[in-house]
Parts: C-alpha cells; sequence; structure tokens
C-alpha cells in the first residue's frame, strides 16, 4: 500500500465540499485508487451559507466537523454536524446524514444517495424546510473536460417536492507528484423553487424585527401567507464558478475553495398586501477544510 496517494474527488451534488457545490455542507465523496475501505474525518469551515445563489441577508457561516465510512465495494455512510459561528447566533443549526453508492471507472462514474436533514427550529438557512433529498449524478471524462448531470428530488416540510438539475464542467490539474489537485469547474442549475416559497412563509421570518428576509432587503407581513410566482416551474436558478484547490500529505488532505455564485431568474414574492421582486446580485463565499483518513 502506498503511503502518498492520489485521490480522486467524486462532487455527488452537490455538492457539492459540497456540489454538491450547491450544497455546501454535504461532503464530498473521496475515491481513492486503492482497492480498499476506509474512514474520512473532516472539520471544515464556510463563510456563507448559498443555495441555488439564495441566501439569507444574515450571513451564516458554519463550522462542520464530519464523519464518513467508504467501502471499497462503493457503498458509503456519512454524518456531519454544523455550527453556526455568526455574530447574531451560535448553535448547532444542522445536522446531516447521507448514504448511497458510487462506482468510479476509469472514465466514468455513476451513484445515488440518500440525505436527511435535521435543522435547527430555529434556523434562517435557505434550505431550512428541507428535511431530506435523493439525489443521482453520472458523470464521464472527455479527457478536455469532465461533464457530470446530476438530479436531485428535495423533500420540504409542509409543501411539495423540488425537482432541481445541474450540469457541470470540469478539468483536473495535477501539480508536486500529482498531491496538489486544482479542478475548476463551471455549474447550471434549474428546478422548482417549494423550498424557497417555505423559507419565506417561515414563521421564523417574521420575528426577524426588520432585518430583512433573504437577500429581498424588506420583509414581508403574514408570512405564513407568502407565495412565490410560478414556484412550480423549473427553471434556470444559477450559474456557479469554482475552483476547488486540494492538497494531500501522508493521510491529510488540506482544501481551500473559492466560489461564485450568478443567481438567475428574479423570484417575485406576494401575498395580499405586498408584492416584492427579488436584486439578485452575484455572491462570493469561499471554504476551507482539512481531512484525514485512515484504515478500519
Amino acid at each position: 500500500m502506498k503511503v502518498g496517494l492520489t485521490f480522486y474527488f467524486v462532487v455527488f451534488l452537490f455538492a457539492p465540499f459540497f456540489l454538491l457545490a450547491q450544497e455546501p455542507i454535504k461532503s464530498n465523496i473521496y475515491k481513492v485508487d486503492e482497492d480498499f475501505s476506509y474512514f474520512l474525518g473532516d472539520v471544515s469551515y464556510i463563510n456563507d451559507y448559498v443555495f441555488m445563489g439564495r441566501r439569507d441577508s444574515i450571513a451564516a457561516p458554519y463550522l462542520f466537523p464530519s464523519i464518513g465510512y467508504y467501502n471499497k465495494s462503493g457503498f458509503f455512510a456519512d454524518a456531519s454536524l454544523s455550527f453556526l459561528t455568526g455574530s447574531e447566533a451560535s448553535r448547532v443549526d444542522l445536522a446531516l446524514i447521507s448514504t448511497g453508492y458510487n462506482y468510479v471507472s476509469e472514465k466514468f462514474s455513476v451513484g445515488i444517495s440518500g440525505t436527511a436533514y435535521f435543522f435547527n427550529e430555529e434556523s434562517n438557512n435557505v434550505m431550512s424546510a428541507v428535511v431530506g433529498d435523493l439525489t443521482g449524478i453520472i458523470s464521464y471524462d472527455f479527457k478536455l473536460l469532465e461533464t457530470t448531470l446530476y438530479l436531485s428530488n428535495y423533500f420540504n416540510d409542509g409543501s411539495k417536492n423540488d425537482f432541481i438539475g445541474g450540469l457541470m464542467f470540469d478539468r483536473a490539474f495535477y501539480a508536486l507528484s500529482k498531491n496538489l489537485l486544482i479542478n475548476p469547474r463551471i455549474s447550471f442549475y434549474a428546478g422548482s423553487q417549494y423550498f424557497y416559497q417555505q423559507y419565506f412563509r417561515s414563521s421564523r421570518l417574521g420575528n426577524r424585527k426588520g432585518k430583512g428576509m433573504g437577500n429581498t432587503g424588506s420583509g414581508v407581513p403574514n408570512s405564513n401567507m407568502v407565495n412565490i410566482e410560478e414556484v412550480q416551474k423549473f427553471k434556470f436558478l444559477n450559474i456557479e464558478l469554482e475552483i476547488p484547490f486540494h492538497y494531500t500529505y501522508k493521510h491529510f488532505i488540506f482544501s481551500f475553495n473559492p466560489m461564485l455564485a450568478l443567481p438567475q431568474s428574479s423570484t417575485t414574492i406576494y401575498n395580499e398586501d405586498t408584492l416584492i421582486t427579488e436584486d439578485l446580485e452575484p455572491v462570493f463565499y469561499w471554504s476551507a477544510g482539512i481531512s484525514y483518513w485512515f484504515i478500519p
């Protein structure tokens, strides 16, 4: 077994750090070039929570430790806690449990995952109505670019499900004996917005005392009656630009990921008395972390 393993980073959404990119607190899925099972512990920080280019008007910086088990068969399971570290509040804001299966060959990968979300009832996170998701991805390496398609079904508390799809293009560059991976990518996302409507309807927002709702910059009274126009339509929601850096040293992985979200399709929010159209702006945010893998 080699001491200095080269890691292939397969993003599961989102997530992404997470497509996951779009779900920044879901852990990446790491696939090593050796046929063995391992645990992966991680502590990461993100300076603000952004999902589909949307965020709350109050920044939500998270510190989130996680632990995951990755079986050589492709099965994985992961759990994490997200500690809100902002000046407005300090608490455990979210717990995540994920499991799934990922198959990776030289050029082709496919996978499926399910995640349960446990938000603090005081959370102002734009995803705070989401209780779970089921996600599938398929990816192929065309040498010049690797192309990834994914589709997620988000289960919302008190509302209909959201279907969100993504198309990602990325290219891996290696340096320092392949211990440094630089992986610039561009991602395009589209979907419905029931999650966002539930965020605005939450009674928590009625207690914000003029601090605003989302990035609209003003509050909406009687928030439980708030609606979003064409919430069910599959709309172009976001373009995401990012340049993840990953450096491996023995059993450690150091990561840094600057991201730029370019939200699309301004949302119109209304009730009987108020009509607001979002003024969407580009959002720059970043994450950093350190991971350690070990063999059971």
